[in-house]
């Protein structure tokens, strides 16, 4: 079942996520919930905040996909081919958390916009799956990124709230006044936004072939 993601400002995006004590029936419907959600909106990661579900739960998937939808594994890194995804995790808690990176990221709780945000390259996180069973993903890559993300949301914090105040400011103004983009216009920038990265990690590539002559 599909369902409603809030949408900045609803102000029950800054609910924070309680601890689930026990992995349910309920809870893991939910989570299967959320993961066809995240798939119906183009998207790569949900908290369970942003469905109004105040629960550590989150749901991602980051592997990517050509133009018909199949899953493409070349550009993932070495440690990101040895996570399964999806995933479902209940009380994510990073526990390593190594060197800073940059990403432009978006939301699906703040949609149609982009900005470039500071995260840790690597981390290791722990949590509970699906069974309840104990789980330790070391990672680094778009997961890292997301998985940082996503727990932001369990905090009740957008990826908004990182930027600085100016460009925070102006991302909010733009939606007060307008409102968000239309779908139309979203995935012209989701589009726009992901050759941008892929500019940026191929400029990043040659700038380290470079170095290591």
């Amino acid at each position: 079942m599909v369902l409603e993601v809030l949408k900045y400002p609803d102000q029950r995006l800054r609910n924070k996520g309680e601890t689930v004590t026990k992995v349910t029936p309920r809870l893991k419907e939910l989570a299967e919930n959320m993961l066809e959600t995240m798939y119906a909106e183009n998207g790569i990661g949900l908290a369970a905040p942003q469905v109004n579900e105040a629960i550590r739960l989150l749901v991602i998937d980051t592997r990517p996909r050509d133009d018909d939808g199949n899953i493409v594994l070349d550009s993932l890194t070495e440690l990101e081919r040895q996570v399964t995804q999806p995933l479902m995790i209940f009380n994510p808690e990073i526990v390593v958390a190594r060197e800073k990176t940059t990403y432009e990221e978006g939301c699906l709780s703040v949609p149609g916009f982009y900005e470039t945000v500071e995260r840790y390259r690597y981390i290791e996180a722990k949590g509970l799956d699906a069974n309840g069973s104990q789980l330790l993903i070391k990672t680094d890559g778009l997961l890292a990124i997301c998985l940082q993300h996503e727990m932001d949301h369990l905090e009740g914090k957008l990826f908004i709230d990182r930027l600085s105040f100016i460009k925070s400011s102006r991302i909010k103004s733009r939606i007060q006044k307008h409102g968000y983009p239309t779908p139309e216009e979203a995935a012209e920038e989701r589009a726009a936004a992901r050759e941008r990265r892929k500019a940026t990690k191929a400029a990043q590539a040659t700038t380290a072939k470079t170095a290591a002559r």
